[in-house]
């Protein structure tokens, strides 16, 4: 038996508009059920999946030597889920388990507008404003971006005062 033929032209018109509603509305829902499932179902708190409390950055060793070598580490908005704060990680000092310096992204005399680019390989940088800056000239965090050492082998990044909700401001 052959397939049944839309015969009128309202029907040929309106049956391909419904069936790509329907296509649409099936990938909304699945968005949706996506979106709801990597959240945990909770909008008002944030996931770990969705903005981690920590990022691992490996071996001390490993991290200082790249610092003593290329400057400091500049990490672009890493930090939060809008990514309007980025951070930059120093290492000051022989021992590679301590003098772990944190800072952010814009002079310290400066708003958090004021970008800074870094000179490769150095610990120098250049604001918004065309001068040239220490790495010591930087904006230091308040209490909310800490580096972490654990067993003096392996260096973290503790965000977790900037992804807790009401503190990922400004």
């Amino acid at each position: 038996m052959a397939p049944r033929r839309l015969t009128s032209p309202f029907a040929r018109a309106v049956v391909p508009v419904l069936g790509g509603l329907v296509v649409i509305a099936l990938l909304g829902a699945f968005t949706w059920a996506m979106a709801a499932f990597i959240s945990g179902g909770d909008a008002t708190e944030t996931s770990e999946r969705l903005a981690p409390r920590t990022i691992e950055l490996g071996r001390v060793e490993n991290r200082a030597a790249d610092i003593a070598e290329n400057g400091p580490l500049l990490f672009p908005g890493l930090n939060t889920t809008v990514g309007e704060r980025s951070i930059v990680l120093d290492h000051q000092g022989a021992d590679p388990a301590d003098g772990w310096v944190v800072y952010y992204a814009h002079p310290a005399d400066r708003p958090m507008s004021c970008a800074i680019e870094q000179v490769v390989g150095t610990d120098r940088f250049v604001d918004c404003e065309g001068r040239d800056l220490h790495v010591t000239d930087l904006a230091p965090p308040d209490d909310d971006v800490r580096p972490v050492v654990f067993d003096r082998e392996r260096l973290e990044l503790d965000l977790s005062g900037i992804t807790t909700p009401g503190l990922a401001t400004n």
